[in-house]
């Protein structure tokens, strides 16, 4: 049964990208509960096992209904195109106790029992306090399964962002929005997602916000009621090769596909590096590197930062699995 996203004219000027590390931090949780989510995440998986066994997650496993509502105020979308955790753990925090206790129920309800569990009763007696809690839980979460990979993660989700919005560029919204997933349609001004319920929705001017997840995967989610703006979360490109490690040298494959040049700039970028830098590192001259930085980044396997009057260039995960021969 699918969700319905009715866009009026001003929606279109209102659409974003955006990526969230509170998000990721929420759905990180989930898919330690969730096998069919594990596939593509056993290294990760072998690495936070033991960190994981010493948190206490059943409370937020607890608003994780296998199908039904999570609390938008736990993930809310995000505030910012690149929203801090901290920032984006201090609006949830903010929470007004109504508003929580009116999710926190609609979720409880979704699990059979959950409402009148010990600890369902006790968030909807004190919604105040169970959002501290639930807060304090989740910014433990984030330390402890995302922060340690952060980087990773982030490399890949903007890689994405600046893959579609350079589609954006060339085929437009109405273009753009089926490329995100199969399960994602457009039809003279409304998306339609196929998904778990019936949900329609008008968006009433406020567009839509996109964001790339990694932990989301295999499933697109979309909703949030109000007050909450309208999103769209789809799984990342290039997450099969996400938690690929580096060779220590420019495999041969890698040359024959990208040509000596440009897989000696890829596999030199074990860590971020600027032009002139590589340029030193290499022999080569700035003009050659610069353009064979532009060829990687536009084909998604490098991501750059800017850092004050200097750009870095990193590998994404699609980059790292390439000169590691991995792919």
């Amino acid at each position: 049964m699918p969700y319905h996203l009715h866009f009026g004219e001003d929606d279109f000027l209102n659409c974003r990208f955006a990526l969230s590390p509170l998000w990721e931090t929420h759905e990180a949780v989930r898919t330690l509960r969730r096998p069919e989510r594990q596939g593509y995440h056993s290294a990760w998986l072998r690495r936070i096992r033991s960190a994981a066994a010493e948190l206490d997650l059943e409370p937020l496993w607890l608003l994780m209904p296998q199908r039904g509502n999570s609390p938008d105020c736990l993930m809310p979308p995000p505030i910012g195109p690149a929203a801090t955790f901290e920032e984006e753990i201090a609006a949830v925090r903010a929470t007004a106790p109504g508003v929580a206790r009116a999710e926190l129920a609609l979720s409880l309800a979704d699990t059979p029992g959950a409402t009148e569990s010990p600890a369902g009763r006790a968030m909807l007696a004190d919604p105040a306090r169970a959002v501290r809690e639930l807060a304090d839980t989740m910014e433990a979460a984030w330390h402890t399964l995302v922060e340690p990979v952060w980087p990773r993660l982030r490399a890949l989700l903007e890689a994405d962002i600046a893959f579609h919005s350079r589609r954006l560029a060339e085929v437009g919204l109405a273009g753009l929005l089926p490329e995100l997933d199969r399960r994602v349609a457009w039809d003279a001004g409304r998306l339609t997602v196929d998904s778990r319920g019936e949900h329609v929705r008008e968006l009433g001017g406020r567009g839509l916000v996109l964001m790339p997840s990694v932990f989301t995967w295999p499933d697109v989610v979309s909703g949030f009621d109000p007050p909450w703006q309208p999103a769209l979360v789809y799984p990342a490109r290039g997450i099969g090769g996400l938690w690929a490690e580096p060779s220590d040298r420019t495999p041969e494959a890698l040359v024959r596909l990208l040509g000596r040049g440009r897989a000696a700039v890829l596999a030199a970028l074990a860590e971020p590096a600027a032009t002139t830098a590589l340029a030193h590192r290499l022999g080569l001259a700035p003009s050659s590197v610069s353009a064979h930085l532009a060829t990687l980044r536009d084909a998604g396997l490098l991501v750059p930062h800017r850092y004050g009057h200097q750009v870095l260039y990193e590998r994404t995960p699609l980059g790292i699995a390439l000169a590691s021969g991995g792919a």
